[in-house]
């Protein structure tokens, strides 16, 4: 089974009243960026990373939260990995952030890429992402059950379950959910990003995926796509309806429809390594002011987020425990490069 495990949450609203009611670092200290300042997204175009980085960016030019333009790039290359050594690479140039996902773990584990987490330096957790098991609305599937009890009854790797990248997230989700299908597989099919995954399943081109809700919401509100369950200890907690007849809450957990399988991910914010004290919390100020918007109010709501917040100290804990963590799962996934 697959748990997010126990870390310490910091409520997002008690961290932006803290940020409102506090003078803040950067400011005291007086750095900001002296040229445009470039976030680099590790993953491909039109998924919930690519996103949420554009989202951002949008954010800061509308409310003039930056006095220097905020650039966004896709370096998606080796599942992340060329994102990444570009941030190890500028090490002494803190005018590069990155948003980060799961692969920040990922890939280097599951590559062998000469990369680490702690080649960078952490400014902000802004939010957990969940997954969903998809299916196309036209296939006879209504619940979970019903989908899984198909896999259980076909042949071995009949069933087809897209998803982003390989030994990345998704598989990962796939690997655990075949434990639970009486030993069949699932022919797992990777592609570049989470909104081509959504794609392909409108198309029946796969059977079924574990998108993040951000990434398939526009073809659930379309009547395209169902979702079946999702991957965490609890419904969502939003009630506004998606599409006409149901919501985010509507949905049951994997748990509770008989597939024991957790698992969320990382949406944080990361500087370059060599990034001085100031430079950190201009950033960190930078997100929490992005935090208090009514953007990002409705944003987290459209893609069913799991609100959460942490920095400094918390968030470096956090990270630790989760690169075990996954560590561990690879190695039971046989995902391991070293395997």
């Amino acid at each position: 089974m697959i748990r997010r495990g126990t870390f310490k949450v910091t409520g997002i609203a008690g961290a932006l009243a803290l940020g409102a009611g506090l003078a803040s670092p950067a400011l005291a200290q007086g750095w900001e960026p002296q040229k445009p300042v470039t976030l680099i997204i590790p993953a491909g175009t039109g998924g919930g990373a690519d996103q949420m980085a554009r989202f951002i960016q949008g954010v800061v030019q509308k409310h003039n939260l930056m006095k220097q333009p905020l650039i966004v790039i896709n370096k998606g290359g080796g599942a992340g990995a060329e994102g990444f050594l570009e941030m190890k690479a500028s090490a002494a140039d803190p005018h590069k952030i990155a948003i980060t996902l799961s692969n920040l773990f990922t890939t280097p584990l599951g590559t062998g890429s000469p990369f680490n987490w702690k080649d960078m330096k952490p400014v902000s957790m802004l939010a957990l992402d969940q997954f969903v098991l998809w299916t196309n609305s036209e296939k006879p599937y209504k619940t979970t059950k019903d989908y899984i009890d198909a896999v259980k009854a076909g042949e071995d790797r009949q069933f087809k379950m897209g998803g982003t990248g390989s030994k990345q997230e998704d598989q990962i989700v796939t690997a655990a959910i075949e434990q639970q299908t009486g030993g069949k597989k699932f022919t797992y099919v990777p592609y570049a990003g989470g909104g081509q995954v959504a794609v392909q399943l409108v198309g029946n081109h796969v059977d079924s995926t574990v998108n993040n809700p951000i990434e398939a919401v526009a073809q659930w509100r379309a009547g395209q796509l169902r979702p079946l369950c999702i991957f965490d200890a609890q419904r969502s907690s939003y009630t506004a309806k998606v599409t006409e007849k149901e919501a985010w809450s509507d949905i049951p957990t994997c748990k509770d429809s008989g597939l024991p399988v957790e698992y969320q991910m990382l949406r944080g914010i990361f500087t370059t390594k060599n990034a001085t004290p100031a430079q950190v919390n201009f950033y960190v100020d930078l997100m929490k002011k992005v935090m208090a918007t009514p953007d990002w109010k409705e944003f987290m709501e459209k893609g069913a987020f799991n609100q959460t917040f942490m920095s400094g100290p918390d968030f470096e804990k956090w990270l630790t425990s989760a690169e075990a963590q996954h560590a561990d799962l690879m190695k039971k996934a046989g995902f391991l490069a070293t395997q």
